[in-house]
C-alpha cells in the first residue's frame, strides 16, 4: 500500500502546489470572486486583531501560500495528515468563491460551475481521506487508549500481588 499511498499524496499535494502558485503569481484574477467572501469574513478576521489582513487579495494570497506550502508537505509525505487537514481547509473558501454555481443564470456555465463544484468535493473527500489516514499505525487515540487499558491492567496486576503478599505476612505474622 505504500507506493500507492505516496502516489496518492503526490498528486493530491502537487494539485494543490500548482494551483496556489499560479493564485500566488496572479492574485488579482481571483481577488474580484473573492471579494463577497472577504467582505463577510472582514469583521471576524479583525475581531480576532486588527492586524489581520482583509483585503481580498491579501487574503488570496495568503490561501494561495498555504496551500503551496501544505501541498508541498503532502506531496512529500512531510506531516501528511494535517497538511491534508489544512488543505481541506483552504479549499472550503476557495469551492464557494470560485464555483457559486446558485447565483448563475446561463444553464451551460452553471452546469459547467456544478462540475468544478462537484470535482472539488472529490478532493475535499480525497483530502479528508489523506488526514484521517494513519499508514498502517494506529491512531493516536487508540495509543492512548490502549496506555490507559494497559496502565490499568498493570495497577490491577500490582495490587493483587500487594493484596496476597499482605495476606501471606497476615497467616505467617
Amino acid at each position: 500500500m505504500r507506493p500507492v499511498r505516496g502516489v496518492a499524496r503526490a498528486l493530491l499535494g502537487g494539485l494543490f502546489v500548482a494551483a496556489g502558485a499560479k493564485a500566488l503569481m496572479k492574485p488579482d484574477r481571483y481577488a474580484v470572486q473573492a471579494e463577497p467572501l472577504a467582505e463577510q469574513v472582514a469583521p471576524l478576521l479583525e475581531s480576532v486583531d486588527p492586524r489581520l489582513p482583509t483585503e481580498p487579495r491579501t487574503l488570496v494570497r495568503v490561501n494561495a501560500g498555504v496551500q503551496v506550502i501544505a501541498g508541498a508537505m503532502l506531496a512529500t509525505g512531510t506531516a501528511p495528515r494535517p497538511a491534508a487537514a489544512v488543505l481541506a481547509g483552504t479549499l472550503i473558501p476557495a469551492t464557494i468563491v470560485g464555483h457559486p454555481f446558485w447565483q448563475i443564470q446561463n444553464p451551460a456555465v452553471r452546469n459547467n460551475e456544478m462540475v468544478h463544484f462537484a470535482k472539488n468535493l472529490g478532493l475535499l473527500a480525497g483530502l479528508l481521506l489523506a488526514a484521517a489516514d494513519t499508514a498502517g499505525s494506529p491512531s493516536l487515540g487508540w495509543r492512548a487508549n490502549r496506555a490507559i487499558h494497559d496502565a490499568q491492567k498493570s495497577a490491577h496486576k500490582s495490587i493483587r500481588k500487594a493484596q496476597q503478599k499482605a495476606s501471606t505476612q497476615l497467616h505467617l505474622g
